[in-house]
């Protein structure tokens, strides 16, 4: 038997020339709001008359989200589930209608290689200068650049890193914490490895991730139909008869170039050469392109230059090149776009309806019930109540339902909460001896507002004899 020797090819990196354009222009004001969102929130302050000051804060030690006016308790934590269910119908119908435009403009792994591009290029020179300073031998220049190019890497990771940390508590504290060797080590833990895995992800491995790591990019065709716009290239336009060719002699114009069958691209190669992921796109639809349309504004670039009307890639639909309607109201798309507005509504009218007052009621089961000195009988039920309004409350706690019954709180007179805090304690409920268990209602009033109150069901049980 013969043996084979397999070698793993390793894929050059990808050094993308940059470009202007309109779609350049709403990757840059993408980007801008992104950055200021995630690493300014955390420094934004909120004035609450109980409560952090910070706008978005995760307090895991006071089982409180704060996210600007809304507070979000444990027993709210169901509202996660609307949040996912909306991002995930929200990306299938965009996906639907408008291809890999999330991959493009809003993923953060996008987002971060985008920057660290520019800082490379910023650095290193454009695409031909990086070019030459990758196969130069390492010397002081390549050593300066490459050296200056991974640190400015760094120190965006850290930043990133650590700004992940400051949602989770106080910014201004744990900052001045961390740089003291006081924070917890969960800080120092979490930086280092955000840290680590930015800059791995979006100054190494870059378009790899795309490649071989995201789901997205393998599962999104399945989406995908004839419809959907996508970035494209107008093959019938661009290659004739006789395929694209350079412009030269005798092929400079639309009509010297009709007549001899060929098409309008001229083989420049910019739409490989901005591509962040190193695709031509005239080889047709792959699952590496994340639809940012750069090569949209590089092919238009230079069909102005040409003079020749502009659009030869662009974002359309395999209909529209077929010469067919596209059709933007199809089933899927809608049932996407109404399971979609579905669930916002849901969310909302869960968000704007909710109680600031919670009652939760379970009954002491051991033992179910006793037999006083006195003949009555007496069952034991836990409370737990919760105050979400921003005033100390006082509550009266009745029995409805339960004629003659007698409520024991033990020392406590009536309910008193804090803002936003909650109590949990024991009532004992006295009936007189009599058969059979009977259901009734625990009511919690304000004494200050009789509208603010909250009733749940409970049993009180006795001997059956």
């Amino acid at each position: 038997m013969g043996s084979h020797t397999g070698q793993v090819e390793v894929a050059a990196p990808v050094h993308p020339r940059s470009i202007k354009g309109r779609f350049r222009n709403l990757k840059y004001g993408v980007l801008a709001l992104a950055f200021t969102v995630y690493f300014g929130l955390p420094w934004l302050r909120w004035m609450r008359s109980v409560g952090p000051d910070q706008a978005v804060l995760f307090d895991l030690d006071g089982r409180r989200f704060y996210l600007f006016d809304l507070i979000v308790h444990p027993q709210d934590m169901f509202w996660l589930t609307g949040i996912l269910l909306i991002a995930a119908l929200l990306l299938f119908f965009v996906t639907s209608v408008a291809g890999r435009v999330f991959c493009g403009y809003f993923c953060v792994q996008t987002l971060w290689t985008d920057t660290f591009m520019r800082i490379e290029r910023w650095v290193q020179g454009e695409r031909p200068a990086r070019l030459r300073l990758e196969k130069q031998p390492w010397n002081r220049e390549k050593i300066a650049k490459k050296g200056l190019t991974h640190l400015i890497w760094l120190l965006i990771a850290f930043v990133t890193g650590i700004t992940f940390t400051l949602y989770w508590g106080n910014a201004p504290e744990m900052v001045v914490r961390f740089f003291s060797a006081d924070a917890a080590y969960a800080m120092y833990a979490t930086t280092a490895f955000l840290t680590l895995m930015t800059y791995l992800m979006a100054g190494l491995t870059r378009e790899n991730v795309c490649f071989h790591m995201c789901p997205y990019s393998r599962f999104q065709s399945a989406m995908f139909d004839s419809d959907t716009l996508i970035v494209s290239y107008d093959f019938n336009r661009g290659e004739g008869e006789k395929g694209r060719a350079k412009l030269g002699r005798g092929k400079k114009t639309i009509e010297e170039r009709t007549d001899q069958g060929l098409g309008d691209c001229i083989d420049c190669g910019y739409c490989v050469q901005v591509c962040p992921v190193g695709i031509d796109i005239r080889n047709g639809s792959q699952a590496e392109c994340i639809h940012c349309a750069l090569c949209v504004d590089a092919c238009d670039a230079i069909m102005a230059t040409t003079g020749w009307d502009k659009g030869l890639i662009r974002y359309t639909s395999e209909n529209d090149l077929d010469g067919k309607k596209t059709r933007f109201f199809k089933p899927k798309s809608m049932i996407y776009a109404l399971a979609l507005f579905a669930c916002i509504g849901l969310l909302t009218w869960s968000v704007s309806s909710q109680s600031v007052l919670d009652l939760a009621i379970r009954q002491i089961r051991q033992p179910l019930f006793v037999t006083l000195s006195d003949g009555r009988i007496q069952n034991s039920y836990e409370v737990k109540v919760n105050n979400k309004t921003t005033q100390e409350q006082h509550f009266k706690l009745l029995a409805l339902g339960l004629e003659g019954a007698d409520l024991n709180m033990g020392r406590m007179k009536e309910v008193v909460l804090e803002p936003d805090s909650s109590l949990r304690f024991v009532v004992r409920v006295r009936m007189p001896r009599g058969q059979g268990s009977k259901d009734f209602q625990f009511q919690l009033v304000s004494m200050e507002n009789s509208e603010l109150q909250n009733t749940r069901p409970a049993m009180f049980y006795r001997p059956s004899k």
